[in-house]
């Protein structure tokens, strides 16, 4: 009589713990998590050992080889991922990033998608196999850039804004584009724009149900499983809002990472946010890693080692011609050119809806099998690419760094989309080391200088100045106030500044307001007005000023504590 018994997926679990515990680890020394995902899936997937399998026994306790059932839990990484970066947002903050989610984010589609299928139809391919290869090529990698992102602490800078409105447009246009590959498939092109219609339309009241009914029932879901005092249950209930929201756009033939998406949006206004983030990290690594994984295993390399000129020209074409348009679009929306190259090349790979579209057409007879075989690898190369990409990325935003100021209409499209930043009242001493601070830690602000001389040097120098009074409230409503997250106080004049704290106190009770003062008496007396801090004049209580703007922004002590460091050696020398 047998005693054991059988867990499903036992040795698959212990294989994939052993990648993410032990292996990735080591590799990360010289590599980055990503990137050790990918390689350590194309190990031990069908494609790596288990062609070994079948003749060595003891190599098939390593490998996986079911690699649908891998990729559905892989999935899983995806929505966790997205929940999370919802929760760093708000409908509010994204509503003001509307401009470039469905302005440069449709145009980086349609553009895009329209060169690739040209070249496509060029090459021989019929029209319609040309246009699905146009649509899902022109995709990126949600998964792996926001991840890139997130992890670099670069998500909120204006690149990373500008990064993830494209690709969350991206998200929205997998709906259209697996309808127009069921249609072209069935080729019912009578009844196409009808079909459309409805697949948006359905979309659009998804989307608002789930809208009203999360604003109307989340919250006191929260505050009841709160209620029970029990971490368990409220890790479950947080694991269920993004699962089961994302299920309902999966339902719904939305993306599923969407769904998972709205559901941070909805917990984000409320008080959970935080503890919520903090729950659902583990679930978010765990099963990124085996997104990450799934990819690498899918990547057949005995076919690249049978066309590998013609496969890695393709991948390294697909990823030129994607950084090109990406570039010229972002210009022509009127981005920094160093903020529109680092934009361009991050989304310069193709992403994982890539693998769901091609699927999808194999099923409905619009891609052959080989051509099918051949895009995904292509797919998955440049995916492989994407670490390398975003140092490229970086390395071209330093490299294109205007030497030159930047025109009025650019400064006034940065002033327009920028939201959470410090706006720095004053560019002269004081002001600008506390901006070479923020700088350095990737924390956007916005500096206002009356002085000519100085706002034009520091934007030569490309930093982002503008002219005006710092010390008139229009002036600073006009550069975002009611979007900023801090305001920091360095005029000269006592009076002024004074006046301008109790002003903007009255204006924005909830705004932080650092203060320069001139002695400790004008300390006390800004404080008594409302101030959150105020130091006195010297470069040393600007740098205190700086110190204590970056602790309310929540960055690591250890770190503002090295940064503070060499900014005073520096004033030394």
């Amino acid at each position: 009589m047998e005693s054991h018994i059988h867990i499903p997926f036992l040795r698959e679990a212990l294989v994939f713990l052993v990648a993410a515990g032990l292996i990735v680890p080591i590799l990360q020394r010289w590599l980055s998590p990503v990137l050790g995902y990918f390689l350590v899936g194309s190990l031990i997937g069908p494609y790596g050992l288990g062609l070994l399998a079948q003749q060595y026994e003891p190599v098939g306790w390593f490998v996986i080889t079911d690699l649908d059932g891998v990729t559905a839990l892989g999935e899983l990484g995806v929505i966790f991922l997205l929940f999370v970066i919802g929760l760093e947002l708000s409908f509010e903050r994204l509503w003001t990033m509307r401009r470039l989610v469905f302005g440069l984010g449709s145009a980086q589609i349609l553009v895009t998608g329209a060169v690739i299928a040209a070249i496509a139809f060029a090459w021989g391919n019929a029209l319609a196999t040309a246009i699905i290869l146009g649509a899902c090529l022109a995709l990126s990698s949600t998964a792996i850039v926001t991840a890139l992102l997130v992890d670099g602490g670069r998500l909120g800078t204006s690149a990373g804004r500008a990064t993830f409105s494209i690709l969350l447009m991206q998200d929205l246009a997998v709906v259209p584009i697996l309808f127009a590959v069921s249609v072209l498939g069935s080729m019912a092109m009578e009844n196409a724009a009808l079909g459309f219609g409805m697949a948006l339309g359905e979309a659009a009241l998804t989307v608002a149900i789930i809208y009203a009914l999360g604003r109307l029932m989340l919250r006191p879901l929260l505050h009841m499983v709160a209620r029970a005092d029990s971490r368990e249950s409220f890790v479950a209930i947080s694991v269920l809002v993004a699962v089961g929201t994302a299920a309902v756009t999966g339902y719904a033939g939305l993306s599923m990472a969407l769904g998972a998406f709205l559901a941070g949006l909805l917990i984000a206004e409320t008080e959970f946010r935080h503890q919520v983030k903090v729950d659902i990290e583990p679930f978010k690594g765990l099963m990124l890693g085996l997104f990450f994984l799934s990819v690498g295993m899918g990547i057949d390399w005995r076919v690249v080692l049978d066309q590998p000129v013609l496969i890695l020209s393709s991948a390294l074409g697909l990823v030129a011609l994607k950084v090109a348009i990406n570039f010229a679009l972002c210009l022509a929306w009127r981005l920094p050119r160093q903020r529109a190259g680092e934009v361009a090349i991050m989304l310069g790979q193709a992403g994982e809806f890539g693998f769901l579209v091609v699927g999808l057409s194999v099923t409905v007879g619009l891609l052959a099998s080989d051509i099918a075989q051949f895009m995904l690898i292509v797919v998955g190369l440049t995916m492989l690419a994407t670490p390398g990409l975003d140092w490229l990325a970086r390395a071209a935003a330093r490299w294109l760094e205007p030497t030159e100021g930047l025109s009025e209409d650019q400064r006034d499209m940065i002033d327009d989309a920028i939201s959470g930043h410090v706006i720095v009242a004053g560019f002269g001493r004081v002001g600008e080391t506390i901006a070479a601070v923020l700088d350095r830690q990737d924390i956007r602000y916005l500096a206002i200088e009356r002085d000519p001389g100085l706002a034009r040097a520091a934007q030569k120098a490309g930093r982002p100045v503008r002219l005006g009074d710092a010390a008139r409230l229009d002036v600073l409503r006009e550069s975002g106030l009611d979007r900023a997250s801090a305001l920091v106080i360095t005029i000269a004049d006592e009076a002024a500044t004074e006046a301008l704290a109790r002003e903007i106190r009255r204006h924005a009770p909830a705004l932080p307001i650092f203060a320069r003062a001139r002695d400790q008496g004008h300390a006390d007396r800004l404080i008594d007005i409302g101030a959150s801090f105020a130091v006195p004049e010297t470069v040393e209580g600007s740098l205190r000023l700086a110190e204590v703007l970056l602790r309310d922004f929540g960055t690591d002590e250890g770190v503002i504590q090295r940064r503070i460091a060499l900014e005073r050696q520096g004033e030394e020398c």
